[in-house]
């Protein structure tokens, strides 16, 4: 008879998983070819918060660069960035490991 064992659990990794949601990640949002740049930087700073400045140079990001990570924090609120600004009508996603601040 033959007893079968439970696999090996490399616990460190089922621990990473688990903490995933407490990764930083960040709110990509990507240039299109429908939205004026007055309109991205205007949803960035009614959105946001940030100010003109800080608009403008995220805006010039996506339009020059194709996308620029606009937000980071928790997934959670990451996704609802993204829902959010999905209701602006800009391209967003959400991705992990972004940086803080």
């Amino acid at each position: 008879m033959s007893l079968s064992t439970a696999p090996e659990i490399d616990r460190a990794q089922v621990t990473r998983e688990l903490a995933s949601t407490d990764i930083p990640w960040e709110l990509i949002v990507w240039n299109d070819p429908v939205n004026l740049m007055s309109y991205v930087s205007y949803v960035f700073q009614s959105y946001f918060g940030y100010s003109e400045t800080k608009a403008s140079q995220l805006m010039m990001q996506v339009h020059q660069d194709g996308k620029s990570s606009v937000a980071h924090g928790n997934k959670e609120k990451m996704e609802a960035h993204a829902v959010a600004m999905h209701g602006f009508g800009l391209w967003a996603t959400v991705q992990k490991g972004g940086k803080r601040g």
